[in-house]
């Protein structure tokens, strides 16, 4: 399943819908790295590992990996070779648990895919970064690589079944590391301070406007007024 993804899946994806990839050559080519990226769409759980020139493990719904029949197993199958990390979102626990998976990803040496708003913006702008990626920087020793994602929310907009072809952009900024607070990661202030560094740097990178609040969705009452 991963050379259908490397040598069929990612050079039709990049024929079809040619996305502009800008700044590679910012990922560390070894050693713990954390891809910070803002969240327009589910696409861009897509475009970051096909574009990126290491395998990027993300967390994905549990429930995708469990699901019967041939279908279930080629869903889980390609979820996998993708570096889909089944976690249970459904657990009160599931913060910890991703942030455990992240760590073992990192301590392995490998590159862990984030959105640190924790959910799709459903109003264009960029809003507040949970402290998790702040977290997984000092506590692992990674160098995080901002990613700023452009057009993602167009290949499959609300209520639109299949995909179609929009221009994506997928921008790599300059990797930031943190060494200068080794030690500090229990406290709030340092990983405040970081992430929002963290949020700057994809701000710039997305041109989103920024938002220094938690992005909420929206409930049902909020949708039905």
């Amino acid at each position: 399943m991963q050379s259908f993804i490397r040598y069929v899946l990612a050079p039709l994806v990049r024929l079809l819908w040619r996305p502009r990839v800008h700044g590679t050559g910012h990922i560390p080519s070894s050693g713990p790295v954390i891809l910070a990226a803002n969240h327009r769409a589910v696409a861009d759980t897509v475009f970051i590992p096909l574009v990126a020139p290491r395998r990027v493990a993300f967390l994905g719904k549990a429930e995708y990996f469990t699901r019967r029949g041939l279908r279930g197993r080629l869903s889980a199958g390609f979820l996998g070779a993708l570096g889909y990390i089944p976690v249970d979102r459904g657990n009160a626990r599931a913060g910890l648990a991703a942030l455990a998976a992240g760590r073992e990803v990192l301590r392995a040496g490998g590159v862990f895919g984030i959105y640190p708003e924790g959910t799709r913006s459903l109003d264009g702008r960029l809003h507040r970064g949970h402290t998790g990626v702040a977290s997984l920087a000092l506590s692992t020793g990674a160098v995080v690589v901002p990613v700023g994602l452009i057009g993602t929310e167009r290949v499959r907009p609300s209520g639109r079944r299949l995909p179609r072809l929009a221009r994506v952009e997928v921008h790599f900024g300059a990797p930031l590391e943190f060494s200068r607070y080794e030690g500090l990661e229990g406290a709030p202030t340092i990983r405040r301070a970081v992430t929002d560094e963290i949020m700057d740097a994809i701000a710039d990178l997305s041109g989103q406007v920024y938002v220094d609040s938690y992005h909420r969705r929206p409930s049902e009452s909020d949708r039905a007024a």
